[in-house]
């Protein structure tokens, strides 16, 4: 079936909610096989869902699932991961590098503590579960590696609130580039995605702006419909690109990006690190008053 993940299985890390979950759900709609590798197992009074929620919501949508406790710090963890994934279901085609931890505070607010939290999940963490899935993609048809980080705008506006932050983001965007380089003649594109608006997670919700900022966002659902187009993409020839997620549908005859807003009343807000000579396709505006 054209335009289809059906039988393709992807590894996502941090898939219990939000972006990961979206992404695996989109998938299991086509009737893709979808490991979450996750850590949380027990549900959490401000978090929603665990890897076993999530196992049941990607197969009541068509997929098959298998729930994994992963903490992407953890090398054996990881690996072995990949390993029951690829015996489970005969293989890996995509590894989705979603996992990762914010902290938006300045040098003096910052504890070393959660600076090498972020810096384990974020940049060690997406080099560790990219490389131990290399061997695991080598095998496949079509096999992607799609990192949710943003493009690396090296601009002063972008770290001088929160530095330890944007090292830890960048830092995955960074092993986007020197992946794509060092995989592309074994055919494994190496991609990276990131969201024009701020998206409707729990991480908005709980650390971010609460109430307000849900309302100004997008829902996750958008970023998991460009995923699953960058994955129908050629491995062999579109790799190392640094996508935003609105301009990407637009490229590929998207137009209506109004169903994706959680309060279409509301103005969207703009993400971190979107760099400026990036257009929207569509008004951010509140509908009906951009246009």
């Amino acid at each position: 079936m054209a335009g289809s993940l059906a039988g393709k299985t992807l590894f996502i890390t941090g898939a219990s909610r939000g972006i990961g979950l979206a992404i695996g759900l989109r998938a299991a709609r086509d009737g893709a096989n979808v490991a979450i590798a996750a850590k949380t197992t027990e549900p959490h009074p401000k978090l929603p869902g665990t890897i076993y929620s999530a196992a049941q919501d990607i197969e009541a949508a068509g997929g098959k699932a298998l729930p994994l406790v992963v903490d992407v710090r953890e090398e054996a963890q990881v690996r072995d991961a990949l390993e029951a994934t690829a015996q489970t279901f005969g293989g890996i085609d995509i590894v989705v590098n979603n996992a990762s931890a914010i902290s938006l505070t300045n040098s003096q607010a910052t504890d070393m503590k959660r600076f090498d939290l972020m810096h384990q999940i974020n940049a060690r963490g997406t080099f560790l579960v990219s490389k131990y899935a290399v061997p695991h993609l080598r095998n496949s048809s079509n096999p992607h590696i799609l990192t949710l980080s943003p493009p690396l705008d090296m601009k002063e506006k972008w770290f001088s609130g929160h530095t330890a932050y944007s090292m830890a983001k960048f830092g995955m965007s960074m092993v986007v580039l020197g992946l794509a380089g060092e995989l592309r003649g074994a055919g494994i594109a190496v991609n990276a995605l990131w969201p024009r608006t701020t998206i409707a997670t729990s991480a908005v919700q709980n650390l971010l702006g609460g109430d307000m900022l849900m309302r100004a966002s997008r829902t996750p659902e958008i970023v998991a419909d460009a995923a699953h187009l960058i994955f129908q993409q050629p491995a062999r020839t579109f790799t190392g690109q640094f996508l935003i997620d609105d301009s990407f549908l637009f490229e590929h005859g998207v137009t209506d990006f109004d169903h994706y807003r959680v309060d279409p009343t509301a103005s969207l807000m703009q993400d971190f690190f979107v760099p400026a000579d990036s257009v929207s396709p569509a008004s951010l505006a509140a509908v009906g008053k951009g246009k």
